[in-house]
């Protein structure tokens, strides 16, 4: 078996560098039309857990020692103690440590930034180092002694190796982003779309910028998304920032509901949802309107640019898990463009809101259109991520808002 010096092979830099080029090469050679219609964030993800490196981890709860008698060469003996031979072999019994480590065996050959000149000589066999030591007239502490000392240097080792490698991987979502917004925006501007056609919502004249209600407090691999859609067709969306706008403006209607529960418990989901509509409409110019027919149903709250929805939001009285899933999917059917806006907003007239907070956020996962968590604004406000029926790339940010008006 070959011996291998570790930790001053190819320099770590290098290889890390080379990494960065091959994302930056694996984003340059995706077909435009599938940078263009794929799941932005399914695709980052699989490519962070692509590149993502496993640090180097001694696994020293497992180590063991074996014994065997083995012929050394005569230059390896003392020769102020024994009478050997130049050029012949003898039988001298060898202690063997066997340790084993997790992470690509391929990094503790590596040379980190900051090395050393001398560096342990071992064998490496199915992710375990394999280190001999030569039994000529040692006591066993002696030989333990030199099991610490080769311990102490791999430790010491590895720590500079998982250094440089956490720089990375702290790194890499920003590099991913940076190299995949690049590429779109360079084939946009070649197919002339400006900006992915970001739909400007301008804040009505006269209205105040603060919103008069006050507010509270407040390795496993991912698959390569699937892209079947041909060429790419521009479609009508709202910025992130108006979206958290609406939202919040929604929020603090429902923090006004939840400080005058007996005047908003006996209302119903129309009359609920008409004063939110009231606090909408004069903010945003656009179309702002309730019960509006589109596609398959009738919606609550509809913003609509140029004919097309940009965010919807379902108003409902909390009656249970399956009523809540129920209307996540009629919002969903609303939907057909790709990074839509929506919320599900839920007038809790229980008494127990915590029971109905738990519900939501142990169900809404098994939701077949759900994708994932994004971010949770408070207790009563968090955020997700959910596709369109019929295609996991046409991502729809959903948010679900509780509001809770006891009766």
């Amino acid at each position: 078996m070959i011996k291998y010096t570790l930790f001053s092979g190819k320099d770590l830099s290098e290889h890390l560098r080379e990494l960065n080029d091959s994302i930056k090469q694996k984003i340059k050679n995706e077909p435009d039309n599938y940078i263009l219609n794929c799941n932005e964030t399914e695709y980052k993800s699989h490519l962070f857990e692509s590149f993502e490196v496993d640090k180097l981890n001694l696994l020293l709860d497992q180590v063991h020692a074996t014994e065997k008698e083995k012929m050394i060469p005569a230059e390896y003996f003392p020769g102020f103690l024994y009478n050997v031979e130049s050029g012949r072999s003898y039988l001298k019994p060898v202690i063997t440590f066997h340790i084993p480590f997790t992470g690509n065996p391929s990094l503790i050959r590596m040379k980190p930034s900051t090395y050393s000149f001398s560096n342990p000589t071992v064998e490496i066999e199915n992710n375990t180092i394999k280190h001999d030591v030569i039994v000529f007239n040692q006591s066993a502490e002696q030989v333990d002694e030199e099991y610490k000392r080769l311990i102490y240097d791999l430790q010491e080792r590895v720590g500079r190796v998982n250094s440089q490698i956490k720089e990375f991987n702290d790194s890499l979502s920003q590099r991913i982003e940076s190299e995949f917004t690049a590429r779109k925006q360079s084939i946009l501007q070649r197919k002339n779309f400006l900006s992915s056609l970001s739909v400007p919502i301008k804040r009505a004249e006269n209205v105040p910028q603060t919103f008069s209600v006050p507010t509270p407090a407040r390795k496993k691999i991912t698959p390569k998304p699937v892209v079947t859609e041909n060429g790419f067709k521009p479609e009508p969306t709202i910025s992130s920032t108006d979206y958290h706008e609406i939202l919040q403006v929604i929020h603090d209607t429902g923090v006004m509901f939840e400080r005058a529960p007996s005047t908003y418990s006996q209302k119903g989901e129309e009359d609920l949802r008409d004063h939110i509509l009231m606090n909408l409409a004069p903010r945003f110019e656009g179309e702002v309107s309730g019960e509006t027919f589109n596609k398959t149903g009738k919606t609550d709250i509809l913003l609509r640019y140029q004919g097309e929805n940009v965010f919807v939001g379902e108003c409902k009285i909390w009656k249970g898990k399956k009523v809540f899933l129920d209307t996540i999917s009629q919002l969903i059917g609303y939907l057909t463009w790709r990074d839509s806006k929506a919320a599900v907003i839920m007038f809790v007239k229980q008494k127990d809101i915590s029971k109905v907070i738990k519900t939501v956020e142990d169900e809404i996962s098994t939701h077949l259109n759900y994708l994932g968590f994004v971010s949770k604004q408070n207790d009563s406000w968090s955020n997700y991520r959910f596709h369109i029926n019929g295609d996991k790339n046409r991502e729809i940010k959903l948010a679900v808002l509780l509001v809770h008006i006891p009766e």
